[in-house]
Formats: structure tokens, C-alpha cells, sequence
């Protein structure tokens, strides 16, 4: 029993998925190893973890991202509920420049997303009282913290939902991309 990990068309993000064992008692699945995401050269660094709930349906939170030195990867996954997961690639010189992935993570898919270093990250809500559980490679350093506006046009993501979004001030009045 491992973890299957598939590459998405963004260079070095993947969607993780946790193979699972299942018998009278319920299921039991492993969801990280070190050694396994090291094999896939992926950074295995956990320097927090943390926690989103979001009450409302169509909650959009992000697009974020830190810059070096306190540059992040992610290790996304829904818990409670359902989520549109998004990155979007902003490595300058990447072949995937400004493109962005969607994926639906859900507390009964147990899907995770890794996100490198050099991606905005964000999500939206598709269900009520929905939770994410994200463990991250840097502890959060509030001076080194950049973003993009969700509905921004230079990456036209298309969102679930447009009308009807929770969405607060600050991600609201992210600037246009400038790259």
C-alpha cells in the first residue's frame, strides 16, 4: 500500500492520492511518507500545518502565494466537504508560465494537491461548512506574502461560480498580475 502520485500538466504538481485498505472496521490509507515524496523529487519539508472552514458555499480563498526566502510548497487536501482547488504556475522562465490546473477535492475522494514553490494557490468552496487541511514547507512570513485576484484575466480560471462568492476584502483588491 503506497501513494499514487500524478503529474499534472503543470511541471512539478501533482494530485496525490492515498491508496487505501479497507475492511470491517472501516478504512485506513497512508496519506504522506517522507521517503515516497522524496522519490518523486518532491520537497518532503513540514513546517506548519494548517486549517481553513469556510461556512458559506463558493468561499474563494486566495490566490496566494510567499516569495523566497520564505517561498512554500503545499500539500493540499479537503477534509469536510468539497473544494476547487486552483494553482497557478508563476515561475518566470517555466514552460507553464501563467497557466493554471482545477481540482476537485472532497472529503470522500481523500485527493490531495502538492503545490511547488513559485505557484499562487487558492480554492473555492462547492459545499457548506467545508474544510481544508494544508501542511506547508515554510512557516508563514506575513512580509514575504504575495497574491493575485481570483477573477483575474490574465489567467481567465474558470471558477464553479462567479455570482454569490464569499470572498474577503483583502483577496478581493489583490492587483492585476504584473509579469
Amino acid at each position: 500500500m503506497g501513494i499514487i502520485f500524478r503529474e499534472t500538466k503543470l511541471k512539478g504538481a501533482f494530485v496525490i492520492e492515498p491508496q487505501s485498505f479497507s475492511d470491517a472496521r472501516g478504512v485506513f490509507a497512508r496519506s504522506y511518507s517522507e521517503q515516497e515524496f522524496e522519490s518523486h523529487g518532491l520537497n518532503p519539508r513540514i513546517a506548519e500545518c494548517n486549517i481553513s472552514f469556510s461556512v458559506n458555499p463558493y468561499t474563494v480563498r486566495g490566490m496566494h502565494w510567499q516569495n523566497p526566502p520564505d517561498a512554500q510548497v503545499k500539500l493540499v487536501r479537503c477534509t469536510k466537504g468539497a473544494i476547487y482547488d486552483v494553482i497557478i504556475d508563476l515561475r518566470p522562465g517555466s514552460a507553464t508560465f501563467k497557466q493554471w490546473i482545477g481540482e476537485t477535492l472532497t472529503e470522500e475522494n481523500r485527493l490531495m494537491l502538492y503545490v511547488p514553490e513559485g505557484f499562487a494557490h487558492g480554492f473555492q468552496t462547492l459545499k457548506a461548512n467545508s474544510e481544508v487541511f494544508y501542511q506547508v514547507s515554510h512557516v508563514y512570513a506575513p512580509q514575504s506574502e504575495g497574491g493575485v485576484r481570483w477573477n483575474d484575466p490574465a489567467f481567465a480560471i474558470d471558477w464553479p461560480a462567479t455570482d454569490g462568492i464569499t470572498i474577503n476584502a483583502r483577496d478581493q483588491s489583490f492587483p492585476d498580475f504584473n509579469g
